[in-house]
């Protein structure tokens, strides 16, 4: 098969098309024929330092995939040949406490499709069919394939973390954004108002576009802003930018509002006043890593609820180099997908 192999870091030149055996499926697993993938910035931090545990050079990324099943271990009995599948990139030793306890993105073994296992940025790929989820015939496989890593972070954010309710407000940064797209549509799904925050106007039209009810930059008046349109603050603060956002963040927040924290683009360290937080008596949570029911949820929700996933390009297989340099330059609208 055609797979492009990561043989250095550094940048997109490392990665290079190549002919490698086709994948047989192991106890346990099934082989997909790759119908299209999704980068990630994930995907561009590994290019460049490899920073999951297990990872390994050479490497095959592409951590958002689906396709079409072609192959099924003699062992397996929950997926067919030819089914139509969205892969979860999770994939935990099923043997220990963590595991056993529904998750194991925490699992002391962690592997990842794509991460720290071979990927998605190929012909073909062999991942447990554990990790394997039914796609219904009114799903464009390539929307599904750009669904997995960020939207299921924004689900567990939107949903298990944050708790979001019908009638609340919800202000998300960096709103066009992949994982933001997500986190707009979410919380408007469960019933809540959402503020867009974003760095210029076509991002802020997505945003709208998607169904938030106000929508700005992030300067030295949005939080006023904020808490006037929403009379003294919003419930929920869902931030995966770090330290360029977290004044906002706080001073966007009611008395008793909820920050949810799920990422450090920005920057990893911020000074914080305790007496701000317990005198406001405000939530400061974390989401760590999405459990296989929050994987479970999300499809659900985008498979019954019209939602939608904005594409800024399409590559093929053997230009990635070209999709990674794209992700590279930021701005984008949406999510590149890479298709063999």
């Amino acid at each position: 098969m055609r797979a492009m192999v990561q043989t250095g870091f550094g940048g997109p030149e490392v990665l290079s098309l190549r002919d490698l055996p086709d994948p047989e499926p192991g106890p346990g697993e099934i082989v997909v024929e790759v119908h299209a993938a999704a980068l990630n910035h994930l995907d561009l931090i590994q290019r460049r330092v490899g920073v999951l545990p297990g990872f390994a050079l050479p490497h095959v990324g592409g951590m958002d995939v689906a396709g079409h099943v072609v192959a099924v271990g003699t062992d397996v009995t929950t997926v067919r040949a030819g089914q139509r599948v969205v892969v979860d990139p999770t994939v935990g030793c099923g043997g220990c406490p963590t595991c056993a306890a529904g998750h194991p993105g925490h699992c002391p073994d962690l592997r990842v499709v794509g991460g720290s296992r071979p990927g998605g940025f190929a012909e073909y790929v062999a991942v447990p069919a554990a990790v394997v989820h039914p796609v219904p015939d009114h799903v464009d496989l390539a929307d599904a394939a750009a669904l997995p890593t960020a939207w299921s972070v924004a689900w567990q954010a939107v949903h298990r973390v944050g708790q979001v309710k019908p009638g609340e407000w919800v202000l998300v940064h960096a709103a066009a954004s992949a994982v933001s797209i997500a986190a707009v549509q979410l919380a408007r799904q469960a019933g809540a108002r959402v503020v867009g925050v974003a760095r210029n106007e076509a991002k802020r039209t997505l945003a709208a576009d998607l169904g938030a009810e106000l929508v700005l930059g992030l300067d030295a008046d949005t939080a006023p802003t904020v808490r006037e349109h929403t009379a003294g603050g919003v419930d929920v603060v869902i931030d995966h930018v770090g330290a360029a956002t977290w004044p906002s963040s706080l001073a966007s927040l009611r008395t008793g509002g909820r920050l949810v924290l799920l990422g450090n683009t920005s920057g990893d360290r911020v000074e914080l006043s305790l007496s701000e937080i317990y005198h406001r008596g405000l939530r400061l949570l974390g989401t760590g890593a999405y459990a296989p029911t929050d994987f479970a949820a999300m499809l659900d929700s985008y498979f019954t609820g019209g939602l939608r996933v904005p594409r800024a390009a399409e590559y093929p297989l053997a230009e990635l180099p070209q999709a990674h340099a794209r992700q590279d330059a930021g701005d984008l609208l949406g999510k590149i997908l890479v298709r063999p």
